[in-house]
């Protein structure tokens, strides 16, 4: 460090001149130590974020598992993350089996003679049966294509020279044509299997060895999805006038360009929705929030307050969001709220087994004094950011203080299975239901035109609304491809 001159030789003047040049270059120095303090905080505010995504994954946010990767968090918590994966691979007890089983009447008999004893030679040709022993082999039958024609006579009338024509069935148009069967085999193969249309085409040359052009795989399509138009308005309907329904969204691709695939979903009935916007322009396109009076499960995603329904949030989402900040923040409220939404879930489900519908008041107030305990405990150690005197924009609060905040303020709706009995705990149901939609983008990639989307949305949803009322899905499409679709009755 270079040393300071002596003041004494400088005289008045340069002494003066001196601490100018002093002070100067201190105000530079300060100015400078103020920004790096300030670069610093926003680095260390970056490392942090970076950190927290590097340790998130689907057990302890939104993330879905097929982002995990080969390095999953197997951590011994995981158990607290989901209490009903404590069962052992493998039928449970108690389960039924579901073995085959000899039937009584077989489609075909192959018997086997016996010509002459093994032990002597004797012939045993014109000896009785005593009795037969039956092994049965179940095997599907030879892969062919059959070929029905139809045959109308023409007579004329030996009175009146008259040329008469009988008419062929509804569903017989053309010359040449797939029948209904083939028709709804290629739409379940396409639209539940999500296979895609060249590979399609390929599999019925490899098993029918008769290969479907992949463009009358689409027009098949496009006839089942017209055939739906007013049975997929009853499924929306019926979706519109439950106590409780599921919404939830997820990005998907049309045209190269993302767009976004809504769903509406019940027990008993699915209705998908594709639109080039995620929020509320999308919501009053698809019709149902607008007119639903009941209660709706979903995610906390802003746009769904803005209709004036009941609500009820999705406790699976918070239990993950509560995972990664016990185990990656080190906060043991956390751990606490994770028990006491699972040990409420529990006390339901008992008294729901007894034959209760609600819970006493006394109970209620018990477990909304231990909510409020937990709550108060995490408030304490995450206060809120004061917002700094000049500072333009919202005040950023930390991930903790957000959740507790939407705890609080949402009481009524994270807690919602606890006082109506048939409030979901989740919104795991519309989540299973958009789930297999990510699988098609995964197989196929990117739907080539909007219609594409709207055609898959529509067959989709009759197919998913069937299997959940246990209807044969063959059936169904059949009885769809000769546009008289399958319903159950509680649904109209």
């Amino acid at each position: 460090m270079e040393e300071l001159p002596d003041l004494s030789e400088l005289g008045l003047k340069g002494s003066y001149a001196l601490i100018h040049i002093l002070w100067s270059e201190n105000k530079s120095l300060r100015k400078e130590v103020k920004s790096l303090k300030s670069e610093v905080k926003s680095l260390k505010g970056e490392v942090s974020d970076l950190k927290s995504k590097l340790v998130k994954n689907s057990r302890n946010s939104s993330k879905p598992p097929s982002t995990d990767g080969f390095d999953k968090d197997m951590s011994s918590d995981d158990k607290k993350a989901d209490k009903g994966r404590k069962k052992k691979p493998g039928g449970q007890k108690g389960h039924k089996g579901s073995n085959l089983k000899q039937v009584d009447k077989p489609d075909h008999i192959v018997p086997i003679l016996i010509k002459q004893c093994d032990r002597c030679g004797e012939s045993l040709k014109d000896v009785e049966v005593k009795k037969h022993e039956c092994r049965q082999t179940f095997d599907t039958p030879e892969n062919k294509i059959e070929v029905t024609e139809h045959q109308a006579e023409v007579k004329i009338c030996p009175k009146c020279g008259y040329e008469n024509r009988a008419e062929f069935p509804s569903d017989v148009s053309s010359p040449v044509q797939y029948g209904s069967r083939i028709k709804a085999l290629s739409i379940y193969l396409r639209n539940y299997q999500l296979i895609p249309y060249k590979r399609l085409s390929e599999l019925f040359g490899d098993i029918f060895s008769h290969a479907v052009n992949p463009a009358t795989l689409v027009n098949m399509g496009k006839k089942c999805f017209n055939n739906l138009k007013e049975t997929e308005e009853i499924i929306k309907a019926h979706v519109t006038r439950s106590e409780n329904a599921h919404f939830d969204e997820t990005g998907f691709y049309v045209e190269k360009h993302r767009d976004w695939l809504h769903t509406a979903s019940t027990k008993d009935s699915t209705y998908y929705f594709s639109h080039y916007n995620r929020g509320k322009e999308a919501m009053d396109e698809m019709g149902v929030l607008r007119e639903f009076t009941g209660r709706a499960i979903h995610d906390y995603w802003q746009s769904y307050y803005k209709y004036k329904c009941e609500h009820g949030l999705c406790n699976a989402h918070h239990i993950r969001e509560l995972t990664f900040i016990h185990e990656h923040l080190g906060q043991k409220w956390a751990n606490r709220m994770i028990d006491f939404l699972f040990n409420v879930k529990e006390i339901v489900k008992r008294k729901k087994g007894l034959g209760k519908t609600h819970l006493t008041g006394d109970m209620l107030e018990k477990l909304e004094m231990e909510y409020q305990k937990i709550l108060t405990s995490g408030f304490r150690i995450n206060p809120k950011v004061k917002k700094v005197e000049g500072q333009r924009g919202r005040t950023a609060q930390s991930v903790p203080w957000n959740l507790l905040n939407r705890f609080k303020k949402r009481r009524s709706e994270v807690l919602a299975f606890m006082y109506d009995f048939e409030a979901p705990f989740t919104n795991n149901l519309a989540e299973r239901d958009l789930r297999m939609m990510k699988v098609q983008q995964k197989i196929s990639g990117t739907f080539r035109s909007k219609t594409g989307a709207d055609h898959f949305c529509r067959i989709r949803g009759y197919i998913s609304t069937v299997r959940k009322n246990s209807i044969n899905v063959m059936d169904s499409l059949l009885s769809a491809m000769k546009n008289n679709p399958k319903l159950p009755l509680h649904l109209i």
